[in-house]
């Protein structure tokens, strides 16, 4: 998967916050304007967008003279494979998995737990986190929509906090 560069994440965030995966998509004008304080020029994010459906991130349809775009994945389908490439990076995968389980808040191990649980049981992670009764609890809220950042976890002391 390809890693963005700054613009293209700005661009990429504008697509994954404001466009349903129902949504026919947004100009590039609606892009441009939702980036208003970078002061970038119409042409600069009709590039960007360019090269973004080249790379398959985004899917664009013709409407009139002009594109609709929208992400072609999630943002956490997006960050799931950036996970997946960088553990293909070299070393121990299974080395590179335990570091980063160890480095997980109690929260974000409860959500990785109920997730492995439903993928060896076949249940979706929701319904496991649940119970199977169909209602929202904490953790399944947690599953749909993780909202932790790197920031919110704790660092041992043999590691760099700047990572």
């Amino acid at each position: 998967m390809t890693r963005l560069g700054d613009l293209e994440r700005a661009v990429m965030d504008v697509l994954w916050d404001s466009v349903p995966s129902t949504s026919d998509g947004v100009t590039v004008r609606e892009v441009a304007d939702a980036l208003a304080g970078r002061e970038l020029a119409y042409t600069t994010v009709m590039t960007v967008l360019d090269r973004l459906a080249g790379k398959g991130m985004v899917q664009r349809q013709r409407e009139g003279r002009a594109w609709r775009y929208r992400a072609a994945a999630s943002r956490e389908a997006h960050i799931a494979q950036l996970m997946l490439d960088a553990l293909d990076l070299g070393g121990s995968r299974d080395a590179a998995l335990v570091r980063f389980a160890r480095s997980v808040t109690g929260t974000e191990a409860e959500v990785l737990r109920a997730a492995l649980s439903a993928e060896a049981t076949g249940v979706s992670p929701v319904e496991h986190a649940t119970g199977g009764a169909g209602r929202a609890g904490a953790l399944a809220d947690r599953v749909e929509a993780p909202t932790s950042t790197r920031a919110d976890r704790p660092t041992s002391a043999d590691e760099p906090a700047d990572r």
